[in-house]
């Protein structure tokens, strides 16, 4: 059988690999001309400060709309932000089922009641242990320990070979609500050895040795820190993390203390969280506006905004404009959590309001009150040992991360060690090979109410104005060349001292080039508008030493 004709695994990434974040693959089965495609995960990046206005970011799913008759379906393996963030905006196109656990499709109706969404998609749930077919696809979700409840790795089988799908995954014996890495069957499968098997893995952690710590160590380590405080104690953590929120509870009610929730996110979770068991025996808690009714020293606090979101919870407390609770100096602030790359300016801002206030603040620096997610080498290679697996491809992360994670699979013996980047195709079995920049890949931006690209977004025009300002002049000019109208300005984000005014000097300008220029000239409006354009660019910039953005508007009369 010729080569384009046989039947094929391969991987695609779509988003994440090369990056934290937005994270979409897919994998195709068939010949190369007749595939059908499953996608894993159609996640969130969000905008930093290089991206004025935007939100989120997520993969463009181009190539999938491109094939959309082959595509079959969507698999979440779980439901923070970066891997189910984006399923609302993109999925209801393609009206494709979306394979989901309980507290998953949980948060997707949540998101989709909250943000006021109309469009839905179709939710299958799925249960760890429980295989199910997708057109030539098996797909098996195995728990797998992780920082949010029910989160799946995917053994996805066909009749070429196999891939594991490790999602957001960790080693921890003892977490907090969730059951443990189900090591039991990951040795099963690396028993299983009729067909080969691709271990498509996470490298968020693979430049740190060691193991992760658990979860509980960091549940007994805050149920110190609350037990011995003598005044309040706050906790901002990420909201998502219903196993944290549990071990503060817990920690809280066996010192004593009731527990007060503030953030609509962290209510929002815990109710589902509640809904489907997983809060059975904790006591009650309570809303924010039972804050000021408790005890300063009976009281713990658990609110949003541990990334430095101006408008949550901790953000408005630090600044005093909460409109229900406020901190005292001598009460304690717990950070349980760490900033994810690009928040840490934000997050040590409000940290630094609060320890003005005399507050003493705790973070992950000074205790074990955070543990990640993710998998450190230890518990890489604990896996590899565990799967055998002839094919490895690193994933979830930038490229030091996956550079890291390769080296340590070809230390380890693995014998196909496949980098890939967004975009290329990894041919899985048969022989497996990495073709780059197979399919065009992409960003979409959430730019208010807008999904556009980059280049529609107007993202670089907002650079400019907010480096060069803006001025507007208007005119108008009648057949003589006479000015019969204006000029009117409108000058926006340009330095006014009280020496120096750009305003005078833009005045002068448009004085000097009408004075300078012939009536028939004048009487030409592009003529006139070019030489403006060029003369109040050339005079701001000697003054301020930046070009402005400029816009002249001369009309005939």
């Amino acid at each position: 059988m010729a080569k384009n004709q046989r039947d094929e695994l391969v991987f695609l990434p779509l988003g994440g690999v090369g990056e934290i974040g937005m994270n979409m693959a897919a994998y195709g089965f068939g010949p190369a001309n007749r595939r059908k495609w499953i996608v894993v995960d159609c996640g969130v990046s969000f905008g930093g400060p290089d991206l004025p206005g935007i939100e989120l970011i997520m993969a463009n799913p181009e190539f999938l709309e491109e094939n959309a008759d082959d595509v079959l379906a969507l698999v979440l393996t779980h439901s923070h932000e970066d891997h189910y963030g984006a399923v609302l905006d993109l999925w209801p196109a393609f009206d494709r089922p979306v394979y989901a656990t309980p507290f998953t499709a949980a948060m997707l109706a949540a998101k989709r009641a909250g943000d006021g969404i109309v469009e839905n998609v179709d939710i299958t749930i799925m249960r760890p242990g429980k295989a199910f077919t997708v057109g030539p696809f098996t797909i098996e979700p195995i728990n797998v320990a992780h920082s949010i409840p029910e989160s799946n790795a995917l053994l996805i089988t066909t009749p070429v070979g196999r891939a594991l799908h490790t999602g957001d995954w960790k080693l921890d014996p003892t977490p907090v609500v969730n059951a443990p890495t189900n090591i039991a069957r990951l040795e099963q499968i690396g028993s299983e050895s009729e067909l080969p098997l691709a271990l498509v893995c996470d490298s968020t952690n693979a430049m740190k040795d060691g193991e992760s710590p658990s979860e509980q160590e960091v549940g007994d380590n805050l149920a110190k820190l609350i037990a011995d405080a003598p005044h309040r104690v706050a906790v901002t953590t990420f909201a998502s993390n219903v196993g944290r929120v549990v071990s503060i509870v817990r920690a809280a009610h066996k010192a004593g203390r009731e527990v007060v929730l503030s953030g609509r996110s962290l209510h929002r979770i815990m109710g589902i969280a509640k809904e489907l068991g997983m809060l059975e025996g904790l006591p009650p808690l309570h809303d924010q506006d039972m804050f000021k009714s408790i005890a300063r020293d009976k009281c713990v606090l658990i609110c949003t905004g541990s990334q430095g979101e101006a408008r949550a919870a901790i953000a408005r407390i630090a600044r005093g404009d909460h409109p229900v609770i406020d901190l005292n100096a001598g009460d304690r602030m717990i950070f349980s959590s760490w900033a994810i790359p690009g928040n840490e300016r934000e997050v040590i801002d409000i940290q630094n309001l609060l320890i003005d206030k005399g507050i003493e603040l705790i973070t992950a620096n000074d205790a074990l009150v955070h543990v990640t997610g993710h998998p450190r080498r230890g518990e890489l290679q604990k896996l590899y040992s565990w799967v055998k697996p002839e094919v490895l491809v690193p994933v979830h992360g930038e490229a030091m991360h996956l550079e890291a994670h390769a080296k340590l699979g070809r230390a380890s013996g693995i014998p196909n060690v496949c980098e890939a980047r967004n975009g290329d195709l990894v041919r899985l079995f048969p022989e497996p090979m990495a073709f780059p920049a197979e399919v065009r890949t992409g960003e979409l931006y959430l730019d208010g109410l807008v999904l556009c690209t980059p280049e529609e977004s107007g993202v670089k025009g907002r650079r400019r104005l907010s480096f060069g300002g803006l001025i507007i002049v208007s005119l108008a000019v009648n057949s003589s060349g006479q000015v019969v109208s204006g000029p009117e300005m409108v000058i926006e984000g340009l330095p006014e001292t009280e020496d120096d005014s750009v305003s005078d000097l833009v005045e002068d300008t448009i004085a000097g080039v009408i004075k300078s220029m012939p009536p028939k000239r004048r009487a030409d409006t592009e003529v006139l508008n070019s030489a403006l354009f060029k003369a109040i660019r050339g005079e701001v910039n000697g003054f301020w030493g930046r070009k402005p953005n400029v816009s002249v508007f001369v009309h005939r009369v």
